[in-house]
């Protein structure tokens, strides 16, 4: 009888540690979710304690501790963790013992310089801080290992959307998007370059002077194939828009001749031949139109006096000064 009445309330405490420790670890334990949890590095269980009280996320913290115990967590890693609203203790547990690893779509286009890059993302969450990218993108000696330059380094980003995993170091990230940059420029592409005499920079610094000065996909080759006839002529390209580059004033709507008078590397009026690197990030598109340029004996163009965006072209040099004056009398009849 004795051992009966023993082995009957032993079943009962199994039973009560059974359905307290279910209790504990399945019961939906999330008070406010779509909330992100940032853990950082060597950071202690203390912390992330505080974390979790701080941004409300627990219902019970007595049962998130319980279930740590339960399940020996105490190795914490760091990271951003998100928790569903249906999420119990366990679930929670296993998350941060784990670590939360998700993807990111990093998605850009139209972008002219670093900083704008760096704007860019920051909108996006990674793990990594932008300015270390930033740094690593003004790195001379690092940039050196992948044949880069401050001034070139920006090519590597052809506008699209890639994806990370958001814990990626600034390192990685960069190492991705040299790794989709060399995947873009196939043996074809650079068979092309090579029949134009370029190198695949170059290609890309002037497909980046073609699309500031139209993005209309008709016009590209046309004017990649100008200034490609002016660089074999030995000409200076005259580009406004690597003189608006140079001042750093995108907003110039009309190049003065006082902007001409710019000191840098990237004023074509001034110094021959292409710029020391890209004066945006262009597009794909782009690329390919300065790969296949239409061929033509155009040397110089001017926008339409229609204000379309479409442009006159000529290797006349006074046919090109009758455009230029037609579209500046156009401009004086504007409305002030």
């Amino acid at each position: 009888m004795k051992i009966k009445r023993l082995s009957f309330g032993f079943s009962v405490f199994c039973a009560i540690v059974l359905v307290t420790g279910a209790h504990i670890l399945f019961t939906p334990n999330v008070q406010t979710a779509a909330v992100p949890v940032l853990i950082p590095e060597n950071a202690t269980y203390a912390q992330v304690v505080d974390s979790l009280q701080k941004n409300n996320i627990v219902k019970s913290e007595l049962r998130f501790k319980c279930a740590s115990k339960m399940l020996l967590y105490h190795k914490v890693r760091q990271g951003r963790y998100l928790f569903d609203e249906k999420e119990n203790s366990f679930s929670i547990v296993r998350k941060l013992r784990k670590g939360q690893h998700y993807p990111v779509r990093f998605t850009f286009n139209n972008v002219r310089t670093k900083e704008q890059l760096m704007q860019k993302l920051s909108n996006y969450y990674f793990l990594f801080e932008w300015n270390d990218l930033y740094n690593l993108l003004n790195d001379n000696d690092f940039l050196k290992e992948y044949d880069l330059t401050p001034e070139t380094a920006i090519a590597i980003f052809i506008p699209d959307s890639y994806e990370f995993y958001y814990d990626i170091t600034a390192k990685e990230f960069f190492e991705k998007m040299y790794g989709y940059y060399q995947k873009f420029w196939t043996d074809e592409r650079r068979e092309l370059a090579q029949n134009i005499g370029f190198s695949p920079m170059e290609v890309t610094t002037l497909a980046s002077i073609v699309e500031e000065e139209n993005f209309r996909e008709n016009e590209k080759a046309i004017i990649a194939g100008l200034y490609i006839n002016r660089l074999h002529k030995g000409m200076f390209l005259q580009a406004d828009p690597t003189v608006k580059f140079a001042l750093h004033d995108f907003n110039i709507k009309r190049v003065l001749h006082e902007h001409l008078n710019v000191n840098s590397p990237y004023n074509t009026y001034k110094n021959p031949g292409l710029p020391p690197g890209p004066i945006r990030v262009p597009a794909k598109s782009t690329i390919d139109s300065v790969l296949h340029y239409r061929h033509h004996n155009y040397l110089y163009m001017c926008a339409k006096e229609d204000f379309s965006g479409a442009h006159n072209f000529t290797n006349n040099y006074d046919v090109h000064l009758q455009n230029a004056r037609r579209y500046q009398a156009a401009v004086d009849a504007l409305p002030q």
